[in-house]
């Protein structure tokens, strides 16, 4: 697969320090889902139930792939709860295999992930989630230890300053993004929270961010942060070369419009690739899309009306998935700007979340009443395509992007894929960063959905030309990319 730019012949994954590229990244720990065809009957028809234990007060978000397994956390906003594992290889029988109970968890809205090998001081499985101490209203992230899936352990929560519940949008803490080591948190109007997370057991906070801004979601390509608000009618988008110190970039905040330019409120957002995607609120519903290939300048590229209250919004191989209180929405974007819904899916209770999972989506409800109407579940799989997902991973955009130079020496790398990844297969390998005399750069790999990231250990060298190949990368099906990824970039000469 790999056709290395490596010029060392006797060896040529060691540097002169001995470091060297895995041979491979973690190995799975459950069987993924494969795929299966779905007859036109079973399209649109849920077909199974995805249940915590007996605990779980059915108040369920999204779900995330980690090494086989699909995890799950399960929570309501005031906190207790917890996340479990399932084995998902037939999505419509699937079989939980561990959990994980804490007083401390609340209404999660986005889940970090990260391997770190043996010898790493940090070694095993690592996760992040939402907190909320048991014992008063402040919340920050949690941090799990999951080495063993069969049994997921609480390892520590760092409560952050003035982010507390129960007022569930003003203070609180919504969502989370790790680029490790960094992680970033969106805490509603206190803005931004970046953290040390190194070691996951001690996080550290190195800096708050308060700006304009209601923060609801924080996605990270490279030394990109965008922010989606949560309900307002504005985004943000900063630069992070200095991680710890986000630089708001010209052009932002900028208003999450509608084709007729009107600001409209939105609920959560997302990204994949350059494109900025947005769940617009009530009265409208639908996705709003923004091009932010030039982050200085955001244009608007399409919208659509649906009679919906826009929740958390995903992408998926050209296909959005809408979660829009009453029902949930799918849509062709794959040739854009035109947008044409080709599923929905029902269940009852507030259906804010689909998240894709090949060529069927999971349903889930944070509130399992509607209109008077109690429901038995909070998460379903729903069957919405026939032909199972057979395509591996495509790289839509990357940061720094290819050929471009003045990058800062604390720069990490980023790939936008178009489906979530599978995180086990993103390791120093898979990506690799390569320097002025093609010799390994040392650094760590993460993945957070369809987000990877690369940063590396010391600071990169000024003047110098840096090159990254991708391959190998699977999305949560186990399907590869096809070919491999190549891009440079070059830092500036102060450094």
């Amino acid at each position: 697969m790999w056709t290395l730019l490596l010029a060392c012949a006797d060896d040529p994954g060691k540097t002169p320090l001995g470091f060297e590229f895995w041979e491979s990244g973690p190995p799975l720990r459950g069987e993924p889902y494969r795929g299966r065809t779905f007859s036109p009957t079973e399209l649109g028809v849920n077909c199974a139930e995805l249940r915590g234990t007996d605990a779980d007060v059915l108040h369920h978000n999204l779900q995330v792939p980690y090494r086989g397994h699909l995890i799950l956390p399960w929570s309501p906003e005031h906190g207790q709860g917890g996340v479990s594992f399932f084995d998902m290889s037939d999505p419509c029988a699937p079989v939980r295999v561990g959990d994980g109970i804490t007083e401390d968890i609340r209404e999660t809205h986005a889940i970090g992930t990260v391997y770190l090998p043996e010898g790493d001081p940090h070694a095993g499985d690592w996760m992040v989630t939402n907190g909320k101490d048991y014992g008063t209203v402040d919340t920050g992230p949690l941090f799990w230890d999951i080495s063993d899936p069969t049994a997921p352990e609480v390892v520590s929560l760092l409560l952050l300053p003035e982010a507390w519940y129960p007022d569930s949008y003003a203070r609180v803490s919504l969502s989370v993004f790790w680029q490790y080591p960094w992680l970033y948190v969106a805490s509603a109007d206190n803005g931004i929270f970046v953290v040390d997370a190194t070691d996951p057991r001690n996080p550290v906070l190195v800096a708050e961010l308060a700006f304009n801004l209601r923060a609801g979601g924080v996605f990270v390509l490279g030394n990109e942060l965008l922010v989606s608000s949560a309900e307002q009618t504005h985004a943000a988008l900063f630069d992070i070369s200095d991680p710890t110190n986000p630089v708001l970039l010209p052009g932002s905040p900028f208003a999450t419009a509608d084709r007729d330019g009107e600001p409209m409120e939105t609920y959560h957002g997302n990204r994949s690739g350059d494109l900025a995607l947005f769940a617009r609120k009530e009265g409208a519903g639908g996705p709003i899309i923004y091009d932010i290939s030039d982050p200085t300048t955001p244009t608007f590229v399409a919208d659509t009306e649906l009679a919906g209250n826009g929740g958390y919004v995903f992408y998926d191989e050209g296909f959005l998935f809408v979660g829009e209180s009453d029902h949930a929405s799918i849509w062709d974007a794959r040739a854009l700007p035109a947008l044409e819904q080709v599923a929905e899916g029902m269940l009852v209770g507030d259906l804010d979340t689909i998240v894709p999972w090949g060529n069927v989506a999971l349903l889930s409800v944070d509130e399992i009443e509607d209109d008077g109407v109690i429901g038995e579940a909070a998460t379903v799989v729903m069957p919405w395509a026939a032909e199972p997902d057979l395509t591996g991973p495509e790289v839509m955009s990357t940061n720094p992007e290819d050929g471009s130079g003045g990058w800062y020496s604390g720069a990490r790398v980023g790939i936008g894929f178009n489906e979530f990844v599978e995180p086990a297969s993103v390791y120093p390998g898979s990506i690799r960063l390569l320097d002025g005399d093609l010799k390994p750069v040392d650094g760590w790999a993460s993945a957070q959905e369809a987000l990877v990231s690369y940063t590396p250990k010391t600071p990169l060298a000024p003047g110098t030309q840096y090159t990254v190949e991708v391959a190998g990368v699977t999305d949560l099906h186990g399907n590869p990319m096809s070919d491999v990824y190549r891009f440079s970039f070059s830092t500036a000469d102060g450094g």
